[in-house]
């Protein structure tokens, strides 16, 4: 093997080249390798000649030798350089595969490949971060509280001649059909439906305001274009319902026959329950700001030459998702007043930022040699699957099969550890604010 290297900045540029007799002898061993274990018509087990294995599989066997050998001469090539990659290398052909394939002309090819800066992480034992904090008053928990009851609405009866308004429940028993016929899974008896809730298909619900008790009607609607049954998307239906009975919604008395019906021993219980979760939403809120600051003084205290390839993809990704916010009308008066050029350079240095940081946490946690369990990664797996309800499993699969996605999930809870350690290394000085100013987004 061949190597020759050119650097630009942290741009590294390796040629590398190997000789066909090189590649030859690795086939020929390949060969012999498998010889033994080889069965074909007309030869005795293990004995097929070498010869008419490469008239056979030589091709395809000299094909498993040069990818074998990219990557074992790809990877001395960085090792003998004694350098850090920064991403994976970019391989580009030079030699005529046909030929290489032959054994008619040497293996050569370069690659790019961005290593990692080499800089010293400042000390940060020196300085001062802020946090502010906040606490669960009594009004925010009687607010809490009040909402729970809002969610856990009674119905009870309305009088016969009574009309049904938004925010009612009626019992109802219907028949849904298309083109006259009933189709499947469009039928119920004594089915409770609030009005306003927007769990039926649209249009459906506003339709029974105003029926009473006793009264049939038909119901006509049209199934969204992309709804999750295929074969009733887009299509118009008929719905024949009979209103059995209109509910009034009335909220629960606050009282420990409350607390006992949501499965809780006593009104205190519940109390505290909502005050822990709600100091544990400040609590995270506060963290938040107090590792916004911490960034903002790592950033102060760094400035060295970042990997491009790192930037680049790093602004790729922010800009695609300004565009899609863009198209979706989703972006601040003040950037719509931007030209690209300007956003382009504004987000650049948010990239710029974001990798720089990535880079310090990360030899950072080097350093100080953090790392994350297994126990730590399955939590975080098992916390993300359950954000897909009946599909739990198939969410496994993925990042069990998919190792891009598996660092994805790694990443934010390393970070997390480096930067648990660093907010136990500078001095932080705590700041009591109202609970609006700690999750107001004024620093973002």
């Amino acid at each position: 093997m061949e190597c020759t290297e050119t650097s630009d900045g942290l741009s590294r540029m390796y040629k590398v080249k190997v000789p066909a007799s090189e590649l030859k002898a690795r086939l020929d061993a390949r060969i012999e390798e498998i010889r033994p274990q080889m069965r074909l018509k007309g030869f005795r087990p293990g004995k097929v000649p070498a010869s008419h294995v490469r008239k056979m599989f030589g091709q395809s066997l000299m094909g498993e030798v040069i990818e074998a050998v990219m990557k074992e001469t790809s990877e001395k090539a960085i090792t003998d350089a004694d350098v850090r990659p920064a991403s994976q290398p970019d391989m580009h052909m030079e030699s005529d595969m046909e030929k290489v394939i032959e054994g008619q002309e040497d293996l050569a090819y370069h690659m790019h490949v961005d290593i990692m800066p080499d800089f010293e992480p400042a000390d940060m034992s020196g300085i001062t971060i802020k946090k502010p904090v906040a606490e669960v008053d009594d009004a925010q928990l009687e607010e809490t509280l009040d909402q729970v009851a809002e969610n856990n609405m009674k119905f009870e009866p309305r009088g016969k001649t009574a009309k049904a308004k938004d925010g009612d429940a009626v019992v109802i028993d219907f028949v849904g059909k298309i083109d006259g016929e009933p189709f499947e899974g469009g039928a119920a008896e004594g089915h409770t439906l609030v009005l306003g809730s927007g769990s039926f298909i649209p249009g459906f619900e506003e339709q029974l305001v105003g029926t009473k008790t006793g009264e049939q009607k038909d119901v006509e609607v049209t199934f969204p274009e992309q709804y999750q049954a295929e074969h009733l998307a887009g299509k118009a239906a008929v719905f024949e319902v009979k209103v059995n009975e209109v509910r009034a919604p009335k909220k629960p008395d606050i009282d420990e026959e409350f607390a006992k019906g949501l499965g809780i021993d006593s009104l205190e219980e519940l109390k505290t329950m909502l005050k822990t979760q709600l100091q544990q939403e400040l609590d995270n809120a506060s963290r938040a700001k107090a590792k916004r600051h911490l960034l903002d003084a790592l950033d102060e205290k760094h400035d060295f030459d970042l990997p491009p390839k790192m930037v680049d993809m790093e602004f790729d990704q922010i800009w695609q998702q300004l565009q899609s916010e863009m198209d979706a009308g989703r972006v601040s008066d003040e950037d719509k007043e931007k030209s690209e050029d300007e956003l382009k350079d504004e987000y650049r240095k948010i990239a710029e930022r974001r990798v720089r940081l990535g880079l310090v946490l990360a030899e950072i946690g080097r350093i100080q040699e953090i790392k994350i369990s297994e126990q730590e990664v399955q939590q975080a797996l098992i916390r993300e699957a359950q954000r897909y309800p009946g599909q739990e499993r198939q969410v496994l699969e993925f990042f069990q099969k998919n190792e891009g996605a598996m660092a994805q999930l790694r990443a934010p809870i390393y970070e997390d550890k480096v930067v648990d350690h660093l907010l136990e290394t500078v001095k932080v000085e705590e700041e009591k604010v109202s609970r609006e100013e700690l999750l107001s987004d004024d620093e973002e």
